[in-house]
């Protein structure tokens, strides 16, 4: 990342990158893209520990990382309204509830 992204910048990155992939673009664009919301360097006290240079890196990744999030579930959130207004017979909690319990048998 060559500059600080601002959280509505993030969170433009997080739907470009899923209108890209529902575009048929590779995922190795995806995840540039996506990468580009992660710091390149991080700030970290000069002789601290493992744990603190740890909490350092955590500290400085939250809130790209919350903003990269909050932009995914912000699009999953108006796909599925517009979904549901067009399909009420097939609700997206029905299909995300067939999706966990795929994923639970899967992962049994």
């Amino acid at each position: 990342m060559t500059e600080n992204l601002n959280e509505n910048e993030i969170k433009l990155k997080a739907i470009a990158a899923l209108t890209a992939l529902r575009g048929g673009v590779g995922t190795d664009y995806v995840s540039s893209l996506l990468g580009e919301v992660i710091p390149d360097e991080f700030m970290v006290p000069v002789g601290a520990e493992a744990r603190e240079v740890g909490l350092a890196v955590l500290n400085q990744l939250s809130a790209p990382m919350s903003a990269l999030i909050s932009g995914l579930m912000l699009a999953f959130e108006a796909v599925a309204d517009a979904y549901d207004e067009t399909t009420p017979e097939a609700p997206t909690e029905e299909i995300l509830q067939t999706l966990a319990l795929e994923l639970a048998r899967d992962s049994g």
